[in-house]
């Protein structure tokens, strides 16, 4: 693990993205309605969810190329992929003591290696041969709508089916149901840090600059019946001159407010919001804003 190519400055960020006529992130709870809060009704997508689809940009993007595979995927095992790293150093593998030298040097492998667990850390403290606890540099909160979302199911029929009794007995279609919001804005924040980069996964300005292009264009290759029409309206980088940082994530967040224009009840587009940027930084921050399509 290089570490001397890890990033040395701070950055905090904050998403802005909508969804129309579709389901952003079903709760398998509820029978994949899509996830809101159950006081508020406010809409609300996981990190875990984000940062997937950042994965699969990355993967469709980066495949076949050195240190850019994808630890969290549903290829194999994932302690498969810990025996691997074991293998590649030549360790010892199936100890009964667990030998931290080893485990350090097969972390340090996974981090080169796969890009996720360098940007966003891992558990892998399992099976055999462990690789113990990656805290990434990249962290995402939850996204939340900008207002109340509105959900609902629809029923549809699907012209085939399922089973050879159905057929023979001439059933001709089968019904079912759709979950959806007609349109939420939602927004979410991130955080980069350059002491964990520095101390622990060696993230690199390579990996900061694929970061971006990852979230810029994550819903552009993720289109599904399901998720309707998924867009990335906003990405506003805040960049701090230390590795520890220059300003609170909170206040730099406030900076950027989204509220609904005059008149507009309920929001169908995202021209029924206005967005506002308080441009006036703290001393030693800078904000950029990477996607611009007001």
């Amino acid at each position: 693990m290089n570490k001397m190519n890890a990033i040395k400055n701070k950055y905090d960020f904050v998403i802005l993205f909508d969804v129309e006529n579709g389901n952003p992130n079903g709760d398998p709870d509820s029978a994949n309605m899509p996830r809101t809060d159950p006081e508020t009704s406010y809409g609300i997508v996981t990190d875990v969810c984000l940062k997937r689809k950042i994965r699969n940009y990355v993967e469709l993007t980066r495949e076949g190329e050195g240190g850019y595979n994808i630890l969290i995927k549903a290829d194999r095992a994932l302690n498969s992929k810990f025996t691997e790293a074991y293998d590649a150093l030549g360790l010892e593998k199936k100890q009964k003591g667990k030998n931290s030298d080893d485990v350090k040097k097969a972390q340090e492998y996974i981090c080169d290696n796969y890009f996720d667990v360098r940007t966003f850390g891992a558990v892998m403290s399992t099976g055999d041969d462990q690789c113990g606890i990656v805290r990434g540099p990249v962290q995402i909160n939850f996204a939340k709508s900008l207002d109340p979302v509105f959900t609902q199911d629809i029923t549809v029929t699907r012209q085939a089916v399922t089973t050879e009794k159905d057929f023979e007995e001439k059933k001709k279609s089968e019904m079912g149901k759709k979950s959806f919001v007609s349109y939420g804005l939602y927004r979410a924040e991130g955080y980069v840090s350059a002491m964990l980069a520095q101390k622990v996964t060696g993230f690199s300005e390579d990996d900061l600059e694929l970061l971006w292009e990852a979230i810029k264009n994550m819903f552009e290759n993720d289109h599904s019946a399901a998720r309707g029409k998924m867009c990335l309206r906003k990405l506003y980088v805040f960049k701090h001159s230390s590795p520890i940082g220059n300003a609170p994530s909170h206040i730099l967040f406030d900076k950027i407010k989204v509220e609904r224009k005059a008149g507009v009840e309920f929001p169908r587009s995202f021209e029924d919001y206005e967005v506002s940027v308080d441009n006036k930084m703290p001393e030693d921050v800078e904000l950029k804003e990477l996607i611009d399509n007001i």
